[in-house]
Protein backbone atom coordinates (compact mmCIF):
# COMPACT_ATOMS: atom_id res chain seq x y z
CA UNK A 1 0.00 0.00 0.00
CA UNK A 2 1.07 3.34 -1.34
CA UNK A 3 0.06 6.35 1.26
CA UNK A 4 0.99 10.39 0.87
CA UNK A 5 1.71 12.60 3.45
CA UNK A 6 1.09 16.45 3.00
CA UNK A 7 2.89 18.55 5.66
CA UNK A 8 5.69 21.73 5.56
CA UNK A 9 6.84 21.23 9.02
CA UNK A 10 9.89 19.39 8.66
CA UNK A 11 9.52 17.51 12.17
CA UNK A 12 5.97 17.14 12.12
CA UNK A 13 6.19 15.32 8.84
CA UNK A 14 8.91 13.19 9.61
CA UNK A 15 6.23 11.96 12.59
CA UNK A 16 3.74 11.44 10.45
CA UNK A 17 5.67 9.56 8.31
CA UNK A 18 7.12 7.06 11.22
CA UNK A 19 3.09 6.87 12.35
CA UNK A 20 1.63 6.14 8.90
CA UNK A 21 4.36 3.47 7.69
CA UNK A 22 3.63 1.67 11.11
CA UNK A 23 -0.18 1.15 10.23
CA UNK A 24 -0.01 -1.78 8.28
CA UNK A 25 2.75 -4.15 6.81
CA UNK A 26 4.02 -3.30 3.66
CA UNK A 27 2.90 0.47 3.75
CA UNK A 28 5.03 2.77 2.03
CA UNK A 29 4.77 6.76 2.51
CA UNK A 30 5.87 9.09 0.22
CA UNK A 31 6.05 12.99 1.96
CA UNK A 32 4.87 16.03 0.06
CA UNK A 33 5.92 19.67 1.45
CA UNK A 34 4.12 21.45 -0.74
CA UNK A 35 1.02 21.98 -2.48
CA UNK A 36 2.31 21.73 -5.95
CA UNK A 37 4.66 18.97 -4.88
CA UNK A 38 1.59 16.56 -3.57
CA UNK A 39 -0.48 17.70 -6.90
CA UNK A 40 2.52 16.15 -9.10
CA UNK A 41 2.98 13.24 -6.79
CA UNK A 42 -0.68 12.41 -6.78
CA UNK A 43 -0.29 12.66 -10.65
CA UNK A 44 2.41 10.65 -11.13
CA UNK A 45 1.10 8.44 -8.80
CA UNK A 46 -1.90 6.07 -7.32
CA UNK A 47 -2.35 6.30 -3.65
CA UNK A 48 -4.35 3.73 -0.92
CA UNK A 49 -4.11 7.32 1.52
CA UNK A 50 -3.82 10.68 1.70
CA UNK A 51 -2.89 12.28 5.12
CA UNK A 52 -3.20 16.28 4.34
CA UNK A 53 -2.01 19.46 6.53
CA UNK A 54 -4.80 22.35 6.18
CA UNK A 55 -2.51 25.24 6.20
CA UNK A 56 0.37 25.40 3.43
CA UNK A 57 2.70 27.84 2.68
CA UNK A 58 0.98 27.79 -1.44
CA UNK A 59 -2.28 27.18 -0.58
CA UNK A 60 -4.72 24.33 1.45
CA UNK A 61 -4.95 20.90 1.82
CA UNK A 62 -8.32 21.00 1.56
CA UNK A 63 -7.60 21.76 -2.75
CA UNK A 64 -6.08 18.40 -2.70
CA UNK A 65 -8.86 16.40 -1.17
CA UNK A 66 -11.25 18.36 -3.48
CA UNK A 67 -9.32 17.54 -6.47
CA UNK A 68 -9.25 13.71 -5.61
CA UNK A 69 -12.45 13.54 -4.82
CA UNK A 70 -13.57 14.35 -7.78
CA UNK A 71 -11.79 11.45 -9.42
CA UNK A 72 -11.81 8.87 -6.14
CA UNK A 73 -14.47 9.02 -3.57
CA UNK A 74 -12.97 5.95 -1.68
CA UNK A 75 -9.62 6.21 -0.79
CA UNK A 76 -9.10 7.51 3.15
CA UNK A 77 -8.20 11.19 3.37
CA UNK A 78 -7.21 12.76 6.55
CA UNK A 79 -7.14 16.08 7.63
CA UNK A 80 -4.36 17.24 9.97
CA UNK A 81 -4.39 20.69 11.62
CA UNK A 82 -4.57 23.23 14.14
CA UNK A 83 -7.99 24.60 13.79
CA UNK A 84 -10.24 22.88 16.54
CA UNK A 85 -13.30 24.75 15.99
CA UNK A 86 -16.83 23.03 14.91
CA UNK A 87 -17.02 25.44 12.17
CA UNK A 88 -13.33 24.43 10.44
CA UNK A 89 -14.03 20.67 10.87
CA UNK A 90 -17.75 21.51 9.48
CA UNK A 91 -16.02 22.71 6.81
CA UNK A 92 -13.47 20.11 5.88
CA UNK A 93 -16.21 17.57 6.36
CA UNK A 94 -18.11 19.25 3.31
CA UNK A 95 -14.91 17.87 1.33
CA UNK A 96 -16.01 14.17 2.23
CA UNK A 97 -12.45 13.40 4.17
CA UNK A 98 -12.54 10.21 6.42
CA UNK A 99 -11.11 11.86 9.27
CA UNK A 100 -10.09 15.48 11.05
CA UNK A 101 -7.34 15.21 13.66
CA UNK A 102 -6.17 18.16 15.66
CA UNK A 103 -2.42 19.22 16.77
CA UNK A 104 -0.81 18.26 18.85
CA UNK A 105 -1.40 14.72 17.29
CA UNK A 106 -2.04 12.34 20.01
CA UNK A 107 -0.07 9.18 18.09
CA UNK A 108 -2.02 6.39 19.85
CA UNK A 109 -5.51 8.38 18.16
CA UNK A 110 -3.72 8.71 14.91
CA UNK A 111 -2.60 5.30 14.78
CA UNK A 112 -6.41 3.90 15.85
CA UNK A 113 -7.78 6.20 13.26
CA UNK A 114 -5.62 5.26 10.46
CA UNK A 115 -5.80 1.28 11.35
CA UNK A 116 -9.68 1.41 11.61
CA UNK A 117 -9.69 3.38 8.11
CA UNK A 118 -7.37 1.10 6.44
CA UNK A 119 -8.56 -1.96 8.01
CA UNK A 120 -10.93 -4.03 5.16
CA UNK A 121 -8.44 -2.44 2.41
CA UNK A 122 -6.85 -5.72 0.19
CA UNK A 123 -3.45 -5.85 -0.35
CA UNK A 124 -1.79 -7.17 -3.33
CA UNK A 125 1.21 -9.75 -3.00
CA UNK A 126 3.59 -9.11 -5.98
CA UNK A 127 6.81 -11.53 -7.21
CA UNK A 128 9.44 -10.82 -3.40
CA UNK A 129 11.87 -9.32 -5.95
CA UNK A 130 9.53 -7.12 -7.31
CA UNK A 131 8.40 -6.33 -3.72
CA UNK A 132 12.24 -5.90 -2.61
CA UNK A 133 12.60 -3.22 -5.35
CA UNK A 134 10.05 -1.20 -4.34
CA UNK A 135 10.49 -1.65 -0.97
CA UNK A 136 14.39 -0.16 -2.14
CA UNK A 137 13.04 2.98 -3.32
CA UNK A 138 10.93 4.20 -0.26
CA UNK A 139 12.25 4.60 3.75
CA UNK A 140 12.14 1.24 5.79
CA UNK A 141 11.67 1.16 9.55
CA UNK A 142 13.74 -1.46 11.58
CA UNK A 143 12.43 -3.78 13.85
CA UNK A 144 12.11 -2.74 17.32
CA UNK A 145 11.87 -4.29 21.00
CA UNK A 146 9.97 -0.84 21.97
CA UNK A 147 7.18 -1.79 24.56
CA UNK A 148 4.48 1.53 23.63
CA UNK A 149 3.45 1.13 27.90
CA UNK A 150 7.40 2.34 28.60
CA UNK A 151 7.30 4.73 26.31
CA UNK A 152 4.15 6.38 27.81
CA UNK A 153 5.38 6.37 31.35
CA UNK A 154 8.47 8.21 29.67
CA UNK A 155 5.97 10.57 28.02
CA UNK A 156 4.15 11.15 31.95
CA UNK A 157 7.28 12.43 32.86
CA UNK A 158 9.17 13.73 30.04
CA UNK A 159 10.25 17.16 31.79
CA UNK A 160 12.16 15.30 34.49
CA UNK A 161 14.08 13.51 31.39
CA UNK A 162 17.40 15.18 29.84
CA UNK A 163 18.80 14.31 26.22
CA UNK A 164 21.67 12.30 27.83
CA UNK A 165 19.35 10.21 30.15
CA UNK A 166 17.43 9.15 26.95
CA UNK A 167 20.14 8.54 25.00
CA UNK A 168 21.40 5.95 27.41
CA UNK A 169 18.27 4.56 27.83
CA UNK A 170 18.29 3.57 24.26
CA UNK A 171 21.50 3.32 23.31
CA UNK A 172 20.83 -0.82 22.08
CA UNK A 173 18.16 0.10 20.00
CA UNK A 174 18.90 0.22 16.49
CA UNK A 175 15.93 1.00 14.95
CA UNK A 176 15.12 4.48 17.33
CA UNK A 177 18.89 5.12 16.69
CA UNK A 178 18.48 5.29 13.16
CA UNK A 179 15.33 7.19 13.18
CA UNK A 180 16.38 10.03 15.48
CA UNK A 181 19.26 10.72 13.58
CA UNK A 182 17.23 10.78 10.02
CA UNK A 183 15.12 12.91 11.77
CA UNK A 184 17.33 15.64 13.37
CA UNK A 185 19.80 15.64 10.14
CA UNK A 186 16.42 16.51 8.51
CA UNK A 187 16.10 19.42 10.61
CA UNK A 188 19.61 20.18 11.09
CA UNK A 189 20.48 19.73 7.51
CA UNK A 190 18.07 22.19 6.60
CA UNK A 191 19.11 24.66 9.52
CA UNK A 192 23.23 24.74 9.81
CA UNK A 193 23.99 22.15 6.81
CA UNK A 194 26.10 20.59 10.33
CA UNK A 195 25.58 16.42 10.64
CA UNK A 196 24.49 15.48 13.52
CA UNK A 197 26.14 12.35 14.51
CA UNK A 198 25.01 11.35 18.25
CA UNK A 199 21.57 10.40 19.50
CA UNK A 200 22.17 12.67 22.34
CA UNK A 201 22.60 15.52 20.02
CA UNK A 202 19.40 14.57 17.78
CA UNK A 203 17.13 14.30 21.31
CA UNK A 204 18.76 18.02 21.77
CA UNK A 205 18.28 19.32 18.54
CA UNK A 206 14.37 18.14 18.10
CA UNK A 207 13.69 17.90 21.82
CA UNK A 208 12.79 15.50 24.19
CA UNK A 209 8.91 15.52 23.51
CA UNK A 210 9.27 14.57 19.61
CA UNK A 211 12.02 12.39 20.77
CA UNK A 212 9.19 10.47 23.26
CA UNK A 213 6.69 10.78 19.97
CA UNK A 214 8.55 8.80 17.18
CA UNK A 215 9.57 5.99 20.13
CA UNK A 216 6.05 5.84 20.38
CA UNK A 217 5.00 5.94 16.79
CA UNK A 218 8.02 3.13 16.52
CA UNK A 219 6.18 1.15 19.22
CA UNK A 220 2.98 1.41 17.68
CA UNK A 221 4.16 -0.23 14.47
CA UNK A 222 2.07 -3.48 13.51
CA UNK A 223 4.91 -5.18 12.18
CA UNK A 224 7.79 -3.77 14.44
CA UNK A 225 8.15 -7.67 15.61
CA UNK A 226 8.95 -10.19 13.27
CA UNK A 227 6.89 -13.53 12.89
CA UNK A 228 7.93 -15.40 10.28
CA UNK A 229 9.96 -17.86 12.39
CA UNK A 230 12.97 -18.37 9.89
CA UNK A 231 13.04 -14.67 9.29
CA UNK A 232 13.22 -14.31 13.03
CA UNK A 233 16.01 -16.43 13.94
CA UNK A 234 18.00 -14.53 11.47
CA UNK A 235 16.91 -11.20 12.91
CA UNK A 236 18.34 -12.25 16.80
CA UNK A 237 21.10 -13.18 15.33
CA UNK A 238 22.06 -10.13 13.40
CA UNK A 239 20.97 -8.35 16.01
CA UNK A 240 23.18 -10.15 18.41
CA UNK A 241 26.23 -9.29 16.35
CA UNK A 242 25.63 -5.72 15.86
CA UNK A 243 25.25 -5.36 19.88
CA UNK A 244 28.74 -7.34 19.68
CA UNK A 245 30.23 -4.93 17.66
CA UNK A 246 29.25 -2.10 19.62
CA UNK A 247 30.02 -3.24 22.63
CA UNK A 248 33.79 -3.72 21.38
CA UNK A 249 33.92 -0.53 19.67
CA UNK A 250 33.23 0.94 22.87
CA UNK A 251 35.57 -0.23 24.95
CA UNK A 252 38.77 0.14 22.30
CA UNK A 253 37.71 3.85 21.96
CA UNK A 254 38.06 4.35 25.69
CA UNK A 255 41.31 2.67 25.61
CA UNK A 256 42.28 4.84 22.90
CA UNK A 257 40.52 8.11 24.73
CA UNK A 258 38.13 8.78 22.50
CA UNK A 259 34.35 9.62 22.37
CA UNK A 260 32.57 6.64 22.11
CA UNK A 261 28.86 7.30 21.13
CA UNK A 262 29.91 7.67 17.56
CA UNK A 263 31.66 3.87 17.51
CA UNK A 264 28.96 2.45 19.89
CA UNK A 265 26.30 3.70 17.32
CA UNK A 266 28.46 2.88 13.94
CA UNK A 267 28.67 -0.51 15.82
CA UNK A 268 24.81 -0.63 16.40
CA UNK A 269 23.76 0.03 12.96
CA UNK A 270 26.43 -2.30 11.04
CA UNK A 271 23.56 -4.93 10.47
CA UNK A 272 21.07 -2.31 8.77
CA UNK A 273 21.29 -3.67 5.44
CA UNK A 274 20.56 -7.39 6.91
CA UNK A 275 18.05 -6.06 8.96
CA UNK A 276 16.21 -4.05 6.58
CA UNK A 277 15.74 -6.40 4.29
CA UNK A 278 14.76 -9.50 7.39
CA UNK A 279 11.55 -6.52 7.62
CA UNK A 280 10.46 -6.21 4.14
CA UNK A 281 10.27 -9.92 3.59
CA UNK A 282 8.63 -10.05 6.84
CA UNK A 283 6.00 -7.88 5.64
CA UNK A 284 5.57 -9.63 2.09
CA UNK A 285 5.26 -12.63 4.43
CA UNK A 286 2.43 -10.93 6.48
CA UNK A 287 0.77 -10.17 3.40
CA UNK A 288 0.47 -13.51 2.19
CA UNK A 289 3.29 -13.43 0.03
CA UNK A 290 5.08 -17.48 0.10
CA UNK A 291 8.68 -17.93 1.17
CA UNK A 292 10.17 -20.79 0.22
CA UNK A 293 12.60 -23.50 2.38
CA UNK A 294 15.97 -21.41 2.30
CA UNK A 295 15.10 -18.91 0.45
CA UNK A 296 15.82 -15.93 3.48
CA UNK A 297 19.27 -16.35 2.96
CA UNK A 298 19.52 -16.36 -0.67
CA UNK A 299 17.80 -13.04 -0.69
CA UNK A 300 19.58 -11.73 2.04
CA UNK A 301 22.94 -12.41 0.06
CA UNK A 302 21.44 -10.63 -2.97
CA UNK A 303 19.78 -7.45 -1.39
CA UNK A 304 21.49 -6.75 2.33
CA UNK A 305 23.99 -4.21 -0.08
CA UNK A 306 21.89 -2.61 -1.89
CA UNK A 307 19.57 -2.26 1.01
CA UNK A 308 22.41 -1.39 3.27
CA UNK A 309 23.68 1.47 0.56
CA UNK A 310 20.76 2.70 -0.42
CA UNK A 311 19.22 3.59 3.12
CA UNK A 312 22.18 5.01 4.77
CA UNK A 313 21.72 8.04 1.97
CA UNK A 314 17.71 7.64 2.46
CA UNK A 315 18.07 7.65 6.55
CA UNK A 316 20.45 10.75 5.98
CA UNK A 317 23.58 9.25 8.32
CA UNK A 318 26.91 11.51 7.97
CA UNK A 319 29.39 10.36 5.55
CA UNK A 320 31.78 9.75 8.70
CA UNK A 321 28.83 7.81 10.20
CA UNK A 322 28.93 5.37 6.87
CA UNK A 323 32.21 5.11 6.46
CA UNK A 324 32.61 3.55 10.05
CA UNK A 325 30.10 1.45 9.52
CA UNK A 326 31.60 0.23 6.00
CA UNK A 327 34.72 -0.41 7.93
CA UNK A 328 33.00 -2.92 9.91
CA UNK A 329 32.59 -5.26 7.09
CA UNK A 330 35.57 -4.42 5.16
CA UNK A 331 39.01 -2.37 4.76
CA UNK A 332 41.33 -0.87 2.19
CA UNK A 333 44.92 -2.47 3.22
CA UNK A 334 46.24 0.92 3.10
CA UNK A 335 43.82 2.45 5.05
CA UNK A 336 45.42 4.89 7.76
CA UNK A 337 42.23 6.43 9.37
CA UNK A 338 42.39 5.55 12.99
CA UNK A 339 38.91 5.74 13.34
CA UNK A 340 38.25 3.21 10.53
CA UNK A 341 41.06 0.60 12.07
CA UNK A 342 39.44 0.67 15.21
CA UNK A 343 35.92 -0.42 13.86
CA UNK A 344 37.60 -2.98 12.03
CA UNK A 345 39.64 -4.66 14.88
CA UNK A 346 36.08 -4.23 17.05
CA UNK A 347 34.09 -6.00 14.23
CA UNK A 348 36.99 -9.29 14.50
CA UNK A 349 36.88 -8.50 18.40
CA UNK A 350 32.75 -9.33 18.44
CA UNK A 351 33.30 -12.22 16.43
CA UNK A 352 35.91 -14.01 18.71
CA UNK A 353 38.62 -13.73 16.21
CA UNK A 354 40.78 -12.06 18.23
CA UNK A 355 43.44 -14.66 17.47
CA UNK A 356 43.24 -13.77 13.41
CA UNK A 357 46.62 -12.48 12.65
CA UNK A 358 44.22 -9.00 10.64
CA UNK A 359 42.95 -8.13 14.20
CA UNK A 360 46.66 -8.14 16.16
CA UNK A 361 47.86 -6.28 13.27
CA UNK A 362 45.03 -3.89 13.56
CA UNK A 363 45.45 -3.60 17.63
CA UNK A 364 49.92 -2.53 16.64
CA UNK A 365 48.24 0.05 14.47
CA UNK A 366 46.33 1.62 16.83
CA UNK A 367 48.50 1.47 19.22
CA UNK A 368 47.51 -0.73 21.84
CA UNK A 369 48.86 -4.05 23.82
CA UNK A 370 47.89 -7.42 22.06
CA UNK A 371 46.02 -9.70 24.08
CA UNK A 372 47.93 -12.37 26.30
CA UNK A 373 47.71 -15.91 25.51
CA UNK A 374 45.61 -15.72 22.03
CA UNK A 375 46.57 -18.42 19.10
CA UNK A 376 47.67 -16.59 16.30
CA UNK A 377 45.99 -18.53 13.11
CA UNK A 378 45.60 -17.19 9.71
CA UNK A 379 42.10 -16.19 8.22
Amino acid sequence: MKALVLEDDDLFSELLETVVAGVRPGMRVTVARSLAEAFRKTAEADYDLIIADWNLPDGSGLDLVRSLRSDNKAMPIVIVSARADRESVLRAAHYGINGYITKPVDVRVLHQRLTGLLAEAPAGVPPVSDYLAAALTTVTQLPTDLNPSEILELTERQSELSASQLAERWRDQPALTLRLLDVANSASFRRSGEPVETVRDAISLIGVAMALSQALALSLDVSSHIHHPPLRTLAETYHHKALGVARSAQALSLRLKKQPAPFQQAGLLSRLGEMAVIKVLDEYSAQGGALEDGVEKQLLQEWTAPFGNRLKVHWRLPLGQRELIGAVHSLASDCTREDQLLMRAAALDAEEATGVAEYLRLLRRLGLKEPEHKEIRQP
